[in-house]
């Protein structure tokens, strides 16, 4: 079956010293929910975090991307997609 990478989640911050360390409860945070569960249960493999410089906001992009089976990401979509 196809698998297609997909953001999941994703969230600015302001400008930190350590952004990983100030993702990670925002990141725990989103796995506690009815969609990061989801994700976390369907993803292929474990998704991945990415810290971005968010120039616009003089912080940092935080993104989550997993790969999804076809029909995974078809439900992620239709229910959890914004």
């Amino acid at each position: 079956m196809a698998l297609v990478k997909t953001l999941l989640h994703e969230f600015r911050m302001g400008d930190v010293e350590d952004p990983g360390l100030y993702a990670a409860e925002p990141l725990w945070a989103w796995q506690q929910t009815e969609s990061g569960q989801w994700c976390m249960e369907h993803c292929v493999e474990s998704p991945t975090f990415y810290v971005n410089a968010d120039n616009d906001n003089w912080g940092y992009r935080i993104t989550v991307v997993g790969e999804l089976e076809e029909k995974d990401y078809t439900f992620w979509k239709l229910k959890h997609s914004r």
